[in-house]
Protein backbone atom coordinates (compact mmCIF):
# COMPACT_ATOMS: atom_id res chain seq x y z
CA UNK A 1 0.00 0.00 0.00
CA UNK A 2 2.46 2.52 0.90
CA UNK A 3 4.79 3.69 -1.31
CA UNK A 4 7.24 6.40 -0.59
CA UNK A 5 7.91 9.39 1.13
CA UNK A 6 7.84 13.22 -1.00
CA UNK A 7 8.64 16.63 0.20
CA UNK A 8 5.09 18.55 0.65
CA UNK A 9 4.26 20.05 -2.33
CA UNK A 10 1.44 22.27 -2.88
CA UNK A 11 -0.29 19.86 -5.13
CA UNK A 12 -0.33 17.38 -2.13
CA UNK A 13 -0.56 20.37 0.55
CA UNK A 14 -4.29 21.92 -1.22
CA UNK A 15 -5.07 17.72 -0.99
CA UNK A 16 -4.78 17.98 2.71
CA UNK A 17 -6.31 21.14 3.54
CA UNK A 18 -9.47 19.95 1.88
CA UNK A 19 -9.63 16.62 4.00
CA UNK A 20 -12.56 16.65 6.70
CA UNK A 21 -12.90 14.64 9.06
CA UNK A 22 -16.18 13.05 10.96
CA UNK A 23 -17.32 13.64 14.39
CA UNK A 24 -15.29 13.76 17.08
CA UNK A 25 -12.06 13.56 14.63
CA UNK A 26 -13.17 16.89 12.80
CA UNK A 27 -10.44 18.45 15.22
CA UNK A 28 -8.12 17.27 12.69
CA UNK A 29 -9.97 19.02 9.99
CA UNK A 30 -8.23 21.87 8.32
CA UNK A 31 -9.67 25.11 6.85
CA UNK A 32 -7.78 26.48 3.55
CA UNK A 33 -6.17 29.16 4.08
CA UNK A 34 -2.92 30.93 2.52
CA UNK A 35 -1.00 31.00 6.06
CA UNK A 36 -2.17 27.15 6.06
CA UNK A 37 -0.90 26.74 2.53
CA UNK A 38 2.38 28.25 3.68
CA UNK A 39 2.37 26.36 7.04
CA UNK A 40 2.50 22.73 5.06
CA UNK A 41 5.16 24.12 2.10
CA UNK A 42 7.66 26.23 4.55
CA UNK A 43 8.29 23.93 7.54
CA UNK A 44 9.29 20.00 7.57
CA UNK A 45 5.79 18.26 6.14
CA UNK A 46 6.00 14.98 4.51
CA UNK A 47 3.53 13.32 2.14
CA UNK A 48 3.10 9.64 2.15
CA UNK A 49 2.23 8.11 -1.57
CA UNK A 50 1.04 4.68 -2.01
CA UNK A 51 1.76 2.52 -4.49
CA UNK A 52 -0.89 4.24 -7.39
CA UNK A 53 0.67 7.59 -6.99
CA UNK A 54 -1.87 8.94 -4.85
CA UNK A 55 -1.56 10.63 -1.28
CA UNK A 56 -2.58 8.76 1.50
CA UNK A 57 -1.41 10.56 4.53
CA UNK A 58 1.14 12.90 5.61
CA UNK A 59 3.71 13.84 8.46
CA UNK A 60 5.29 16.68 10.16
CA UNK A 61 8.63 16.83 12.37
CA UNK A 62 9.56 19.84 14.97
CA UNK A 63 7.76 22.65 15.70
CA UNK A 64 5.15 21.95 13.44
CA UNK A 65 4.00 19.12 15.14
CA UNK A 66 3.37 20.62 18.76
CA UNK A 67 0.46 22.15 20.11
CA UNK A 68 1.42 25.70 20.82
CA UNK A 69 -0.40 26.48 24.11
CA UNK A 70 1.59 23.22 25.24
CA UNK A 71 4.79 25.35 25.90
CA UNK A 72 3.32 27.21 28.13
CA UNK A 73 2.73 24.05 30.45
CA UNK A 74 6.16 22.83 29.62
CA UNK A 75 5.12 20.31 27.67
CA UNK A 76 8.46 20.67 25.00
CA UNK A 77 11.12 21.43 27.05
CA UNK A 78 12.88 17.92 26.99
CA UNK A 79 14.90 17.57 23.84
CA UNK A 80 13.03 14.73 21.67
CA UNK A 81 12.11 15.56 17.91
CA UNK A 82 8.14 16.25 17.71
CA UNK A 83 6.33 13.92 15.15
CA UNK A 84 2.84 14.49 13.85
CA UNK A 85 0.63 12.55 11.52
CA UNK A 86 -2.16 12.72 9.52
CA UNK A 87 -3.96 9.80 7.55
CA UNK A 88 -6.66 10.60 4.59
CA UNK A 89 -10.07 10.99 6.19
CA UNK A 90 -11.24 7.61 3.93
CA UNK A 91 -8.47 5.71 5.31
CA UNK A 92 -9.23 5.93 8.91
CA UNK A 93 -10.83 3.45 11.36
CA UNK A 94 -9.48 0.86 8.79
CA UNK A 95 -6.83 -1.11 10.84
CA UNK A 96 -4.18 1.01 8.75
CA UNK A 97 -3.01 3.17 10.99
CA UNK A 98 -0.11 0.41 12.57
CA UNK A 99 1.40 0.00 9.39
CA UNK A 100 1.53 3.66 8.48
CA UNK A 101 2.62 5.13 11.30
CA UNK A 102 5.38 2.35 11.20
CA UNK A 103 5.90 3.22 7.91
CA UNK A 104 6.54 6.88 9.39
CA UNK A 105 9.10 5.55 12.48
CA UNK A 106 10.74 3.63 10.16
CA UNK A 107 11.65 6.51 7.51
CA UNK A 108 12.45 8.89 10.46
CA UNK A 109 14.84 6.18 12.14
CA UNK A 110 16.60 5.67 8.73
CA UNK A 111 17.03 9.18 8.40
CA UNK A 112 17.98 10.00 11.97
CA UNK A 113 19.29 7.34 13.36
CA UNK A 114 17.78 6.37 16.70
CA UNK A 115 16.42 9.31 18.49
CA UNK A 116 13.84 10.03 21.58
CA UNK A 117 10.11 11.21 19.56
CA UNK A 118 7.06 12.68 21.17
CA UNK A 119 4.11 13.60 19.76
CA UNK A 120 1.23 14.82 21.23
CA UNK A 121 -2.62 13.31 20.91
CA UNK A 122 -6.16 14.42 21.89
CA UNK A 123 -7.45 12.83 25.15
CA UNK A 124 -10.32 11.60 23.54
CA UNK A 125 -8.66 9.91 20.48
CA UNK A 126 -8.21 6.51 22.00
CA UNK A 127 -7.84 4.67 18.82
CA UNK A 128 -4.65 6.73 18.52
CA UNK A 129 -3.37 6.47 21.60
CA UNK A 130 -3.87 2.58 21.49
CA UNK A 131 -1.99 2.93 18.25
CA UNK A 132 0.80 4.88 19.87
CA UNK A 133 1.07 2.92 22.76
CA UNK A 134 1.19 -0.65 20.90
CA UNK A 135 4.25 1.29 19.01
CA UNK A 136 6.01 1.98 22.01
CA UNK A 137 5.27 5.48 23.04
CA UNK A 138 4.25 5.91 26.73
CA UNK A 139 2.24 8.88 28.18
CA UNK A 140 4.68 11.35 29.22
CA UNK A 141 2.43 14.62 30.32
CA UNK A 142 -1.29 16.07 30.06
CA UNK A 143 -2.54 20.08 29.33
CA UNK A 144 -5.96 21.45 28.40
CA UNK A 145 -7.21 24.06 25.89
CA UNK A 146 -10.46 25.36 27.78
CA UNK A 147 -12.21 21.89 27.19
CA UNK A 148 -10.14 19.81 24.86
CA UNK A 149 -7.08 17.75 26.91
CA UNK A 150 -3.80 16.62 25.28
CA UNK A 151 -1.49 14.50 26.66
CA UNK A 152 2.48 13.61 24.79
CA UNK A 153 3.49 10.55 24.92
CA UNK A 154 7.43 9.85 24.06
CA UNK A 155 9.24 6.89 22.89
CA UNK A 156 12.76 6.32 23.71
CA UNK A 157 15.47 4.93 21.34
CA UNK A 158 16.19 1.36 22.19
Amino acid sequence: MISTVMEMNEHFARQILNWEYEEPYDLYSNEFSMEALEELLDNPYFAIIDNRGELIGFFCIGKSAQVPIGTYFGAYEQTHIDIGIGLKPELTGKGLGSSFFSFILSYIEEMSGRISLRLTVAKFNSRAIHLYEKLGFTKKMEFNIEDLEFMTMVKEPR
